[in-house]
């Protein structure tokens, strides 16, 4: 045992003075741009619009964002999804089988320690030398010993190899991140979608009612001679596409419902209906600026990708060393006995240490065809991970512009709601003084409603934008 031990000090000794072969890996330095998107474009600048969101660098996301949008129907879906999701809990496993994995590489660090028993009955040839010392051609043989075996690891191919595993346990880690925030980020979205479409229904519902009351007006003109067959026809059109429109918005609220379901983990029968409305949430008023130097360290598909890129930077190194001579220290330890009372007797004990060198010369070119896919996948890495910074920064200048111009179309279509407003205000004025008839009410009304509807829209747009920025930035920090 005192044997065992000295080999695997000096083992350690020798691996502990021994280089890695192959590249140290260096993490990639952030884009030394000043912004996300071009100057004139960046949303900083003030624009006239009440629903100009403001962006704060010193403003932070907190780990559950979708609160920001103030609606407990919607924290509740999120926290949902989160603990039910089958993807997610796909990729938890995921992680653990990296780091599992990890672990077990980690074991080469160690020296291989092996016990063992034989017992044999055997009888050697009478033209061969008898085995034991006291002649015998039959006998019993016990043989218990302990072995171990190292392999010395100077140039660094097991520690290249345990780099490229830890590398691939922490992109794991960063890919589960990942999956995490697309999860919530798509149930929020889904919520909003659901919201909008209720408020949606409720206003084509009201267009549906007032293209009604104008066919029946006209229905009750052509009667009395006062309109023409063709004008009615064309509002039966009317209400003909206004109810189709009515029963798309419905299709899709069910749909939209399912969805939530599905998010969830549970089966379309097992889910309870959510009833939501746009009035129920909340814009926030301040916004994460996005700094380009900080946004490659928060988003964790970058992340994910720069440790694809560590392994196979450790691959190289793992690759070259196995083209370099491989050093294995063994010792053995035991007894051999006629008797099983014997075994620890004087003169049973046997022991054995040995080093062994192996130097690959020829392998029909396996080991550089290996080096040079190690180099091929490294350029590969590298080439994804600067994709993977070129949609980051792609995805936060889109959603980034996208609520710059959001808040001013939501800006007009306020206005225009309020105006078709006034107007109908107006007009029901003027018919109670009897100015003018039911047929301008009515043609007001559906153009107000109208105008409703695009602000819905123009409204969940807005919150699906500011989603998309949080996301865009790589969820809480």
């Amino acid at each position: 045992m005192k044997r065992t031990l000295l080999l695997a000090s000096i083992a350690g000794a020798l691996t502990a003075t021994g280089c890695a072969a192959g590249p140290d890996f260096r993490a990639p330095a952030a884009p030394s741009v000043q912004a996300v998107t071009m100057p004139n474009d960046f949303p900083s600048q003030k624009i006239a619009s009440p629903t100009q969101p403001q962006f704060d660098p010193q403003a932070s996301l907190p780990a559950d964002w979708w609160t920001l949008l103030g609606n407990e129907t919607v924290n509740r879906l999120v926290e949902a999804a989160l603990n039910g999701n089958p993807n997610l809990v796909a990729a938890s496993a995921a992680l653990k089988i990296a780091q599992a994995n990890a672990m077990a590489e980690r074991a080469a660090f160690f020296p291989g320690l092996g016990a063992g028993f034989d017992a044999t009955r055997q009888q050697t040839s009478g033209a061969l030398s008898p085995v034991l010392s006291d002649n015998r051609q039959t006998f019993n043989l016990f043989t218990p010993q302990v072995t171990v075996s190292y392999s010395l690891d100077i140039f660094g191919g097991t520690r290249r190899t345990v780099e490229a595993a830890d590398a691939n346990a922490r992109g794991q880690e960063f890919s589960l991140q990942a999956a995490h925030l697309m999860l919530a980020a798509n149930m929020a979205v889904a919520a909003v979608q659901l919201a909008s479409l209720s408020d949606q229904m409720q206003a084509q519902g009201a267009v549906v009612h007032a293209v009604a009351n104008l066919r029946d007006l006209l229905q009750d003109q052509v009667a009395r001679g006062a309109a023409s067959s063709a004008a009615l026809a064309a509002q039966e059109a009317l209400l003909a596409q206004a109810q189709a429109a009515l029963a798309g918005l419905q299709k899709q609220f069910a749909q939209q419902q399912d969805l939530l379901a599905a998010l969830s983990g549970k089966l379309p029968a097992e889910f309870s209906p959510v009833s939501l409305s746009l009035a129920e949430l909340a814009l926030p008023k301040t916004l994460p600026q996005a700094i380009p130097a900080e946004l490659v360290r928060r988003r964790p598909d970058v992340r994910m990708a720069e440790e694809n890129l560590h392994a196979a930077n450790a691959q190289v190194g793992a690759a070259v060393a196995a083209m370099l001579p491989n050093i294995t220290l063994s010792a053995s330890n035991g007894s051999a006995a006629s008797a099983a009372g014997m075994l620890f007797g004087p003169g049973a004990g046997f022991w054995s240490l040995g080093a062994g060198v192996l130097q690959p010369l020829f392998q029909g070119g396996a080991l550089l065809a290996r080096k040079r896919a190690a180099d091929a996948a490294l350029d590969q890495a590298k080439a994804e991970y600067q994709g993977a910074v070129v949609t980051a920064f792609q995805n936060t200048a889109d959603t980034l512009e996208a609520l710059n111009f959001d808040s001013q179309a939501l800006a007009s279509d306020m206005a225009a709601e309020s105006a078709a407003q006034i107007a109908l205000r107006r007009a029901q004025h003027q018919q109670v003084l009897g100015d003018i008839g039911a047929t301008p009410v009515l043609l007001a009304e559906q153009t107000y409603d109208q105008a409703r509807l695009t602000t819905i829209q123009a409204r969940a747009t807005c919150y699906a934008d500011t989603i998309a920025l949080f996301e865009a930035l790589g969820g809480g920090w």
